[in-house]
């Protein structure tokens, strides 16, 4: 079993050769192949000069020369993975590579098409951050929910696991974190199984680089109701 982690960054210099590490020392490797592409969406701290200089640490490397958002960032991505499964980690320490074989498991089993990690369903250490960027995040997910008819407890979450197969299926149209209800949206428009697993979370606060901010809430409304309501 080939499994492409996709890592998506943007001025991580600070964490990106501790994640890289991390992702590579999982306890699911080397029992399943790994297939780590990095890629950096216009960095200007430093993190792409470093991924330059470390091609021992990952499998490719992809580039925007311009900024343009989480979500592109992972298009091209996920545009070249090869793996039987996709991982999609962020390149903070928010989340933990250790937890990959909780996250694969319901695929591997035949159970599920695509996994998430939920912040909210326990299963590990969570650090207490933002009271408002928590409830943010279930309001998020409550709408979402009540459009796509499942219940998600953390539709927001970076950890989403899929089948290759099943990326084939839809793009991601959105740039920057409107993907993640966009991405949730067209997997319940398909009727997929999707699995969700406890994990932990070691967020950050805006002052260790967190960036997502309330413009990136209204654009989510705006992608619940685009790719529910109006989408083809």
């Amino acid at each position: 079993m080939l499994l492409s982690v996709v890592v998506p960054c943007f001025n991580e210099v600070e964490t990106i050769e501790q994640v890289l590490k991390a992702i590579a020392a999982s306890p699911v490797f080397p029992r399943h192949g790994l297939e780590l592409i990095v890629v950096d969406d216009c960095s200007v701290d430093g993190t792409r000069k470093f991924l330059e200089e470390h091609s021992d640490l990952y499998g490719k490397l992809l580039t925007h020369d311009v900024n343009q958002g989480k979500g592109a960032a992972l298009r091209t991505g996920l545009a070249a993975a090869t793996g039987d499964i996709v991982i999609i980690q962020d390149a903070d320490l928010e989340y933990d590579p250790r937890e990959y074989s909780i996250l694969i498991n319901p695929i591997i089993d035949g159970k599920a098409d695509a996994v998430f990690g939920s912040r909210f369903l326990g299963g590990g250490p969570h650090r207490v951050v933002y009271f408002w960027h928590m409830l943010g995040n279930k309001f998020l997910t409550l709408l979402s929910n009540m459009f796509t008819n499942i219940n998600l407890t953390d539709m927001e979450t970076c950890y989403k696991v899929f089948r290759r197969d099943l990326l084939k299926t839809f793009s991601i149209e959105e740039n920057r974190f409107g993907f993640e209800p966009e991405i949730t949206a067209k997997l319940a428009r398909q009727n997929c199984i999707i699995f969700e697993v406890g994990i932990s979370y070691y967020g950050r606060t805006y002052a260790e680089g967190k960036k997502i901010g309330w413009r990136d809430g209204v654009r989510a409304i705006y992608a619940i109701l685009k790719y529910n309501l109006w989408a083809k």
